[in-house]
């Protein structure tokens, strides 16, 4: 029964994100593909792709951290997590909002609109995370009394 809720949980998941990220395609006016679609990595994709991976990185840490508040986030305490998620998070967000504002075309374009958007998507979830992470370290602390 877990293994069955785990997979229909991927898949929902799975399923919402990718209608966010055609949402906020829809919402920037470049849900419409490309005409000539161009193959490769070009610098719009690698500034999109990088910033992908720096929200995925934002989700993870924080996500480390708020199932780990008590200070087994590696050897530091669990408001490192949250800090990286939330930083890591805002970088990623701002810079897959650039990337959409930048765009002058929609996927297939060379742009990195599907990258930028979810950079976007991921860098937001990552940040909402990161601070109940963050508050969640910070009431564990003030219930214990010590200071991290």
């Amino acid at each position: 029964m877990k293994r069955i809720f785990a997979i229909v949980a991927t898949v929902a998941a799975a399923a919402a994100f990718a209608g966010l990220v055609h949402a906020v395609l829809v919402a920037a006016h470049l849900s419409e593909p490309a005409g000539t679609t161009v193959y490769g990595l070009t610098a719009r994709r690698l500034w999109a792709t990088a910033a992908a991976l720096l929200a995925v990185v934002a989700v993870v840490s924080g996500g480390l951290a708020l199932i780990r508040p008590a200070g087994r986030f590696g050897t530091a305490s669990g408001t490192l997590g949250a800090a990286v998620a939330l930083v890591a998070g805002f970088i990623a967000a701002v810079n897959g909002w650039l990337n959409l504002a930048l765009a002058t075309g929609g996927p297939g374009t060379g742009n990195g609109v599907v990258g930028g958007a979810a950079a976007l998507v991921l860098g937001l979830i990552g940040l909402a995370i990161g601070g109940l992470a963050l508050a969640r370290s910070r009431r564990r602390t003030l219930e214990t009394g010590r200071l991290t």
